[in-house]
């Protein structure tokens, strides 16, 4: 059964994950949604639950907007790392 509330779209952009007291890290987006992001990692060594901040671009043709996210690590898998992200007004 199908849980999200917005479709995902393929992504082709990199996205800083920052863990406070940690440098942020680059890793590629897989997918998007406006309420996720699913990314392929390595070891981050991050845990379910683990709130991060997100940075990434959005191309949007003529203009590129700079998206600047707070998340929380919804899942961890072989292939990466499901964040779901606090909307602009504070819930998730």
């Amino acid at each position: 059964m199908e849980r999200r509330l917005h479709n995902r779209h393929k992504a082709q952009t990199l996205v800083f994950v920052a863990k406070p007291g940690r440098p942020p890290r680059l890793c590629h987006a897989v997918n998007l949604s406006a309420n996720g992001v699913f990314i392929e990692t390595s070891s981050l060594g991050l845990r379910k639950g683990t709130t991060v901040q997100l940075t990434f671009a959005i191309n949007l043709g003529t203009v590129t907007k700079i998206h600047r996210r707070t998340a929380i690590v919804a899942h961890i898998s072989r292939g990466g790392t499901g964040l779901m992200m606090e909307s602009l007004t504070g819930t998730r």
